[in-house]
C-alpha cells in the first residue's frame, strides 16, 4: 500500500512539475497536511472523550450491567463459549465499543475476544471466530462518534443528523451478514 501512496505522489509531483503547476502542488501539499494535522486532533480529542465515557461506564459497572444484557443475544451468537465468561467478557466489551461508534476502541477488544475463541480450535476458524468477525465488521451502532467527528471537523452543523441512516444501514449490515454466516457454517459442515 505504501507503495501505491508513494507512487501517487510521485506522480502528481512530477506531472505538476510538466505542466507548470509546480508552486500550485506544493500550496496543496502543505494545505492538506495542515488540514490532515488538524483532523488528527479534532478525531483525537473526539476519541480521548469517548475512551473516558468507557472507562467511566467499566468503573460505574455500567459496562457489566450491559454485558449482562446482552448476554442472552451473546450466548446465542456464540454458543460454544456461553459458559466461557472470559471470552464472553471480551466479545461484550467488543459489541459494547462498537455500539458507541468506537472502532478504535473494538478492535482491541475484538482481538483479545478471537485470541480466546482460537485457543479453543488452534489453526481452525470456528463458527464463533467467523461470527466474530462478521459481527465486529458490521457492528450495530447507536452512536456514530467516529463519522459524526469528522463531520464535525469538516463543518457540518448537526453532526449527528446521519442516526436514522445509520441505525438502518447498521441493523441490515449486521443482520444480513450473521444470517450470511449461519448460513455458510450449515453448508460448511454439509461438505465435511
Amino acid at each position: 500500500m505504501s507503495v501505491i501512496w508513494t507512487g501517487m505522489v510521485v506522480l502528481s509531483v512530477f506531472y505538476g512539475l510538466l505542466t507548470g503547476s509546480g508552486p500550485a502542488v506544493a500550496a496543496a501539499a502543505v494545505e492538506g497536511a495542515a488540514a490532515a494535522v488538524e483532523l488528527c486532533l479534532t478525531m483525537a480529542g473526539i476519541m480521548c472523550l469517548w475512551m473516558g465515557v468507557m472507562e467511566i461506564m467499566k468503573r460505574s459497572g455500567l459496562s457489566a450491567a450491559l454485558s449482562r444484557l446482552l448476554r442472552p443475544i451473546l450466548c446465542r451468537l456464540y454458543p460454544d463459549f456461553k459458559r466461557d465468561k472470559q471470552t464472553m467478557d471480551a466479545v461484550s466489551a467488543n459489541v459494547s465499543a462498537n455500539l458507541l461508534g468506537l472502532g478504535n476502541a473494538a478492535t482491541p477488544l475484538g482481538i483479545q475476544a478471537a485470541r480466546r475463541m482460537a485457543q479453543k480450535t488452534p489453526g481452525v476458524a470456528s463458527d464463533s471466530l467467523c461470527m466474530l468477525v462478521v459481527c465486529n465488521t458490521a457492528s450495530i451502532q447507536l452512536i456514530p462518534t467516529t463519522v459524526a467527528s469528522l463531520r464535525l471537523a469538516a463543518g457540518s452543523a448537526a453532526p449527528f443528523d446521519i442516526l436514522p441512516a445509520v441505525w438502518l444501514a447498521s441493523a441490515v449490515s449486521v443482520a444480513v451478514g450473521v444470517l450470511a454466516a449461519k448460513l455458510m457454517g450449515r453448508i460448511w459442515r454439509l461438505k465435511k
